[in-house]
């Protein structure tokens, strides 16, 4: 299994081709059973990467099993990868064989914060006619 960010494969894949070893790297990330590509979207790709990933998908294709994550639909993968053709391309590969799963909802880490955030902002407790009593009295001066 190979799990990493979108820019990882490509990162790895730009250093390889400089290298003149892209060959030799598409065959190590294509041999995984599992390739998980997450944060599809979330930073920009340069045309390049976005070529080489394709090429990824490409040599992957039909012999290993990937699973993508993104929160971004389809229909914005051309503007995510620079180029809507190789978008469309990638994209028929990938839901060839597939099973699309869509998470609707709150980020779980999201949710965690929201709660924390709820316990800090909630309406103070209102006062009881007995507390009321208790402070008055404790500001009541003695003499």
């Amino acid at each position: 299994m190979y799990y990493g960010t979108l820019a990882d494969p490509i990162t790895s894949l730009e250093q390889a081709r400089a290298a003149g070893r892209l060959q030799a790297r598409l065959k190590v990330l294509t041999h995984p059973s599992l390739l998980v590509v997450d944060e599809i979207g979330y930073l920009p790709i340069i045309r390049t990467g976005a070529m080489l990933f394709l090429r990824l998908i490409t040599h992957r294709y039909e012999h290993a099993s990937t699973v993508l994550t993104s929160n971004k639909g389809f229909e914005e993968w051309g503007e995510v990868f620079g180029d809507d053709v190789m978008a469309a391309a990638l994209i028929d590969r990938l839901v060839h064989h597939c099973h699309l799963v869509t998470i609707r909802g709150n980020s779980y880490r999201m949710r965690q914060h929201t709660e924390l955030w709820q316990v800090l902002h909630a309406p103070p407790e209102p006062e009881t006619a007995s507390r009321r009593r208790r402070s008055v009295r404790q500001e009541v001066p003695t003499t």
